[in-house]
């Protein structure tokens, strides 16, 4: 069996971040492991606290999942601070991990700062070159980029520079545009869009963890990026038009929509 691990924070509220890996990976049919960077007091309304993990004990995890169960895929989520990036790069560069998405992370649905001003930097110039995509949106390739987006040609910019400066492939997420939701791959050189339809009254909260996970998951079992990236975006749009109605604030994604067993036969009615 194909495996995945997410390099993420914990969600309380099971939405996003490492909760959401970990439904998205078993959806897309891998075994999911974690890392978890940080501790986060959540719901849908909101982040409430943020308790980061303490270094040496992220070493140790990752260690421990690379040294038993070797991931063929890897998916970072949020990663709070330049010591947590630091150490992150530095592992994935000795085990040598391939297949690595990476969700940039910087500020929660919420509004919340989740990433360290110093932090961003040593992102850019440790952990980036070591990944093979990362999946800003609209405000985090701005900043990466340092390119103000109004429009498809901003984000054909954008892109080129995130990854002609790093050497990573870049799928820029179109969700924050005026426009629909069109997802561009910058790989290689080559740019590629991927066409999307926003879903009136879908949920919103762990979206960019949720595809980024998925895309994890596919490259996992072996197909191209811009495969993963097409099934990736398959699967959250049928998880975003079963969206749950849970929680006073951002809608949640049902992960587990197209789950086939007969132990799920009853999922909607206990």
């Amino acid at each position: 069996m194909k495996t995945a691990l997410s390099i993420a924070g914990s969600d309380s509220c099971g939405g996003a971040g490492i909760q959401a890996d970990i439904k998205t990976m078993t959806a897309n049919g891998v075994y999911a492991m974690s890392v978890i960077t940080a501790m986060t007091a959540q719901n849908t309304t909101g982040v409430r606290g943020i308790q980061e993990t303490e270094p040496e004990f992220l070493k140790q995890q990752i260690d421990a999942v690379f040294e038993d169960i070797f991931p063929h895929a890897v998916k970072i989520g949020m990663v709070p601070s330049t010591e947590s990036i630091r150490i992150i790069a530095d592992r994935l560069r000795h085990y040598h991990a391939e297949n690595v998405a990476a969700d940039p992370v910087m500020v929660s649905t919420s509004g919340v700062v989740l990433m360290k001003a110093d932090a961003i930097h040593r992102y850019t110039d440790e952990l980036l070159p070591v990944v093979t995509v990362v999946t800003p949106n609209i405000p985090e390739a701005q900043v990466l980029s340092g390119i103000t987006i109004h429009g498809r040609e901003d984000m054909v910019t954008a892109a080129k520079k995130i990854g002609d400066t790093w050497g990573c492939a870049v799928l820029l997420k179109g969700g924050h545009s005026i426009e629909d939701a069109d997802d561009l791959l910058y790989e290689k050189g080559e740019y590629r869009w991927f066409a999307g339809k926003r879903i009136p009254g879908a949920g919103a909260h762990g979206t960019g963890c949720t595809l980024s996970s998925a895309i994890a998951a596919n490259l996992a079992k072996g197909f191209t990026l811009a495969q993963s990236v097409r099934r990736a975006k398959e699967y959250i749009s049928g998880a975003l038009a079963s969206a749950l109605n849970l929680g006073e604030g951002a809608g949640l994604l049902d992960h587990t929509f197209d789950l086939s067993s007969r132990f799920m036969e009853e999922k909607f009615f206990i």
